[in-house]
């Protein structure tokens, strides 16, 4: 979830709890935590919610700092013709683990053991061949270039692709950019240790 303007800050200083979205389907699940420009959040729940049916003294109106149940309406982006979701989180406190392991420049035998073998079972459950390293190495010559443009110089779909990085985010290996990613330290360490 992004957040944007003034939601921002109200989410990163802990005033805002509670998001109005309009989405084809819902894309957080309650109990899950999300990094989002504001922070890492805890999503309580997620519910499906006629945004017509939204008081202006609803509680949750004051928790998303909407100042009535208009507020609400005109800020809601997307198809109208989809579902509006009402989103309750609370901000996570603390350093992300994913960051601290991103940030890692240097690998332990035993860092690298477990991380060949997790990459190697992706490749080895992937429909397409093996990907890993490929999509490593993409990222690492041309950082901050968008998803799509990386995907199609693969031979690959968009949403898939970003599927995929995502799965190399989380290991610590590769960072999101407002456009496109970047290699972490992590990343870089690795690929550094193939020698190829």
């Amino acid at each position: 979830m992004l957040f944007a303007g003034s939601d921002r800050d109200g989410v990163a200083d802990g005033r805002i709890t509670t998001a109005y979205r309009r989405w084809a389907e819902a894309r957080v699940v309650e109990g899950r935590i999300y990094r989002t420009n504001a922070g890492r959040i805890e999503i309580e729940s997620v519910r499906e919610v006629n945004p017509d049916l939204i008081a202006d003294d609803d509680d949750d109106v004051a928790a998303a700092d909407r100042r009535n149940a208009k507020d609400v309406r005109r800020r809601l982006r997307g198809n109208e013709d989809w579902p509006t979701f009402l989103i309750r989180f609370h901000l996570v406190e603390g350093p992300d683990p994913r960051e601290q392991l991103a940030a890692q420049s240097t690998l332990t035998a035993a860092d690298l053991e477990d991380l060949t073998a997790r990459l190697e079972k992706f490749d080895s459950l992937s429909h397409h061949g093996p990907w890993t390293t490929a999509t490593l190495r993409l990222i690492q010559a041309k950082p901050a270039t968008r998803a799509a443009d990386l995907a199609t110089e693969l031979g690959r779909e968009t949403a898939p692709f970003k599927l995929d990085v995502r799965k190399l985010k989380n290991l610590g290996l590769t960072h999101s950019l407002e456009v496109g990613y970047e290699l972490s330290p992590r990343g870089t360490a690795y690929l550094d240790s193939l020698h190829i």
